[in-house]
C-alpha cells in the first residue's frame, strides 16, 4: 500500500464520499503516532508539513523521515508540501520524494496566482505528484505569525482557476482559519456548495482545527475531500504531556508523544468517515 500519490486517496474519496484528514506533523514521534492511527482504523492517511514551518525542522532532514514512514505503512499515504512558495523548498520536497505539493499564491492577484501555479504544477507534474492550490485566501497563517483576514473564494475564480491551471485539489476560503478559532467558526456553506456545482475536481478546507463534526459531515457532503488538521494535533499533544509530567525517562515521554498524535487523528478519522476504507490487502474497499 505504501507511499502513493494524493491524487489517487482524494478520487477515492470524492467517489465514495467520505474526507480524508491531512495531518501536520513535527517530529519523528507526530508521524509514528498517525501512522499508527490510520492503520489501526484502516483510514488513508495524508502526511504533511507547511514551509514556514522548516525552520523547527528542516526539510533535507524530516522529508526523508515522512517519505520512509509512509514507504513502510500498511494502508495508503501520501506525503504533502503544504502552503509552499518558493520554487526552491517546492522542488527540494519533489526530490526527496514527497507525492503531493501545494502551491500557495493566493496572496497574489487572480491572474498571477495562476500564472505561477501553472509554473509550479508543470514542475511538479514532472515528478508525477499531485498538485494543490489556493484562491480565495484562508484567514490566518500556518505559524501564527500573520493574521490575514479571510477571503471568501469567488465561485467564478474557482472555477477559472480550476480550468486554467488544471490542478488536482482546490483550497478554498468559506470562513476557515489557521490555528484555532477565537469563537464559533461561521462557515459559508452556501458558497461551498456553488463552488461544488461549478469545479469538478476535490475541495480542500484548510484550518480545520476548532470546526464541529457538523460543520465538517456538511463540508464533505458538499465536496470536501481533503480536510487539514494542524493546531488540534499540537494542542493535543501539549496537554497530555502537561498532564503526564513530570516524566521519569525519555522514552516514557517518547511513548506519549505518539500516543498523543495517534488519539487526536483517530478522533478526526472517525468524524472525517474515513474509518474502515482499507481492506485486507486491497488498497481501497
Amino acid at each position: 500500500m505504501t507511499l502513493v500519490k494524493m491524487k489517487e486517496i482524494l478520487k477515492h474519496a470524492k467517489a465514495n464520499h467520505y474526507g480524508v484528514g491531512a495531518f501536520s506533523v513535527a517530529n519523528m514521534e507526530m508521524v509514528m503516532g498517525a501512522i499508527r492511527a490510520a492503520e489501526e482504523l484502516r483510514s488513508p492517511l495524508i502526511l504533511q508539513i507547511a514551509e514556514v514551518r522548516l525552520k523547527h525542522f528542516p526539510l533535507h532532514l524530516f522529508g526523508p523521515v515522512m517519505v520512509a514512514a509512509a514507504k513502510e505503512a500498511t494502508v495508503p499515504v501520501a506525503v504533502h508540501f503544504d502552503h509552499g512558495l518558493t520554487e526552491e523548498k517546492i522542488l527540494e520536497a519533489l526530490e526527496i520524494g514527497f507525492s503531493s505539493i501545494m502551491y500557495d499564491g493566493s496572496h497574489h492577484p487572480l491572474e498571477k496566482n495562476i500564472a505561477e501555479t501553472k509554473k509550479m504544477a508543470a514542475i511538479a507534474r514532472e515528478f508525477g505528484a499531485t498538485v494543490e492550490a489556493e484562491v480565495g485566501q484562508v484567514g490566518g497563517s500556518e505559524d501564527g505569525s500573520v493574521d490575514l483576514e479571510v477571503l471568501i473564494t469567488s465561485t467564478e475564480e474557482a472555477k477559472r482557476f480550476a480550468s486554467e491551471t488544471g490542478i488536482d485539489a482546490l483550497a478554498i476560503a468559506i470562513g476557515n482559519a489557521h490555528g484555532m478559532y477565537k469563537g464559533e467558526p461561521k462557515l459559508r456553506m452556501d458558497r461551498l456548495e456553488e463552488i461544488d456545482r461549478e469545479v469538478d475536481i476535490p475541495l480542500v478546507l484548510h484550518g480545520g482545527s476548532g470546526i464541529s463534526e457538523t460543520d465538517f459531515r456538511t463540508c464533505i457532503h458538499h465536496g470536501i475531500r481533503k480536510i487539514n488538521i494542524a493546531t488540534s494535533t499540537f494542542n493535543h499533544f501539549v496537554h497530555m504531556v502537561n498532564e503526564e509530567a513530570p516524566f521519569k525517562d525519555y522514552f516514557t515521554y517518547h511513548g506519549s508523544v505518539i500516543e498523543a498524535a495517534a488519539e487526536n487523528v483517530k478522533r478526526h478519522m472517525h468524524m472525517f468517515q474515513s474509518v474502515g476504507r482499507v481492506k485486507g490487502d486491497k488498497v481501497y474497499v
